[in-house]
């Protein structure tokens, strides 16, 4: 599996990196969505995107919506999480989330997130 990572907080980075990468999984993280841009922008393989939601120069929810907005990106699953109010977040989310979870979260339930939404016979 691809993931992208995009998350601010260097040690979440580093858990959900090393997680990934113990399961074999291929992962590129980044720290924050002009990060996650660039990188789509060269490569477009990715089976999953887990984005944080409050970030420096381009948060979570711009993100969410260029990836949706992108032919090429469009059908990639962004499971979302935050520190904040997720229900906040879901009304005013103009495009929806595959997922949307609270931090504090369990990292090993985020990658078995993941898994299921790459497992799915749409992907």
């Amino acid at each position: 599996m691809r993931v992208l990572v995009v998350e601010d907080d260097s040690v979440h980075r580093f858990i959900l990196k090393t997680i990934f990468e113990k399961s074999s999984d291929q992962v590129t993280a980044v720290c924050n969505g002009r990060e996650a841009m660039e990188v789509l922008d060269i490569d477009q393989s990715f089976n999953v995107i887990l984005t944080d939601i409050q970030m420096p120069e381009m948060n979570g929810l711009e993100l969410l919506s260029r990836i949706k907005q992108n032919h090429c990106t469009q059908t990639i699953p962004v499971i979302g999480f935050t520190a904040g109010d997720v229900n906040h977040y879901r009304g005013i989310s103009q495009t929806p989330f595959d997922a949307l979870v609270a931090k504090p979260m369990d990292f090993w339930d985020l990658y078995s997130l993941a898994k299921k939404y790459v497992d799915t016979p749409l992907n």
